[in-house]
């Protein structure tokens, strides 16, 4: 089971009282209406799939009910570092649990 760091509550806690939300920093299209049909879709469905270190969203379901980021190793799923949102991503050699 994972340990998760909180950055909002400052505490660990486990994985089930947390929701992955998807991949982190993905950036919007400045023009929604101009967009093609191919770039909305890539925009909306489209993700990387990485092995290794991946900047994920998570949300606080049974804590503060925020959202935050984590950077996990999808390999070994060890949590690396958790920020939060509108922070600058730690850089990948930083570990904080």
């Amino acid at each position: 089971m994972l340990r998760i760091y909180c950055p909002i509550c400052e505490e660990a806690r486990d994985e089930p009282e947390y929701h992955y939300a998807g991949q982190a920093h993905i950036v919007r299209p400045s023009d929604p209406d101009q967009c093609s049909d191919q770039e909305w879709g890539e925009y909306l469905y489209f993700r990387s799939n990485l092995r290794g270190l991946h900047r994920e969203m998570w949300y606080h379901a049974a804590g503060c009910r925020k959202f935050f980021n984590v950077l996990r190793d999808t390999q070994s799923h060890e949590v690396k570092a958790s920020y939060r949102l509108g922070a600058t991503p730690p850089d990948q050699e930083e570990v904080r649990l």
